[in-house]
């Protein structure tokens, strides 16, 4: 432990070994589109964290304390910072590895070729929608307890993984920021976890949406719905309807793509469910 004056303040750097105690459903997970799970300093309770600059989800197990950090598709492999204050006002500076992780690439044939290049028209609505999606997704609530298992959220197999880098019609977009799970059009949509409806929309790309907050930057995203049954504000419990499968927005069939935020970074949804449930590598 190296100590430094740092704005009147003290500042700790400290190299964190993550560490997982085994009651926490979640695996540490450091790599683009992971999540990490980083071990606090027991003596430095209560900790405000942050990592690039937004508030990170922290937890405990027993007597240990966590920080859950979602790691954006486009980290970059080496050393990365937590930035946390004490509620003494004292500054910890915590380092953890992220590590390298290759996606696959899918082409994928779209029919509707505004969906692939959007007209003028098109664009000044995708602009605007863009600031409501992204509003949804950093959206943060003091919880004290988050649930970090959850429940699968749609019956069917798993059609399109997580972190894909995608060409359309044979154009480079950005990489899968979710989890796509095949189904019939009209197959109920369940809440794999209690949460509050931060919001609902209908969308140019992603059809009818519905966005679940579960607290503490953890967000989850429901796409390409046929019909919603929820509302914003509305209290939801696991496993509860929220709407159901469709085809809406841009698609090639039907099917759910479910989105997980962990503060403001998009992750795989599969690494909250039970190991059975995740797709295959």
């Amino acid at each position: 432990m190296t100590k430094l004056p740092y704005h009147g303040s003290l500042l700790l750097t400290l190299l964190i070994m993550p560490a997982l105690a085994a009651a926490l459903p979640l695996e540490h997970s450091p790599v683009p589109g992971g999540v990490a799970v980083i071990a606090l300093p027991g003596d430095a309770d209560p900790l405000t964290v942050r990592y690039n600059g937004k508030r990170v989800m922290t937890t405990h197990s027993g007597d240990s304390h966590y920080a859950i950090v979602g790691l954006a598709l486009g980290a970059k492999p080496g050393a990365h910072y937590l930035n946390a204050k004490t509620d003494t006002d004292k500054a910890l500076r915590l380092s953890f590895q992220v590590f390298n992780k290759q996606y696959e690439t899918q082409h994928i044939t779209i029919k509707d070729k505004r969906k692939v290049n959007p007209e003028k028209r098109d664009m000044e609505r995708i602009g605007r929608e863009s600031k409501t999606i992204k509003a949804a997704l950093r959206h943060w609530s003091d919880e004290e307890t988050v649930t970090l298992g959850f429940i699968k959220p749609v019956d069917g197999p798993y059609s399109s993984p997580f972190g894909l880098r995608r060409y359309f019609n044979e154009q480079p977009r950005k990489p899968h920021s979710g989890l796509d799970i095949a189904a019939p059009e009209g197959t109920p949509i369940k809440a794999p976890a209690s949460g509050t409806i931060v919001d609902t929309g209908d969308y140019f790309f992603n059809g009818n949406t519905v966005f679940i907050d579960h607290g503490q930057g953890l967000v989850t995203m429901y796409s390409h719905l046929s019909r919603i049954d929820v509302q914003p504000g509305q209290a939801v419990t696991a496993g509860e309807a929220i709407g159901l499968v469709g085809m809406t927005g841009r698609v090639t069939g039907p099917h759910l793509h479910w989105g997980v935020s962990l503060n403001d970074a998009r992750v795989d949804p599969g690494l909250f469910l039970p190991a059975d449930q995740r797709p295959s590598e």
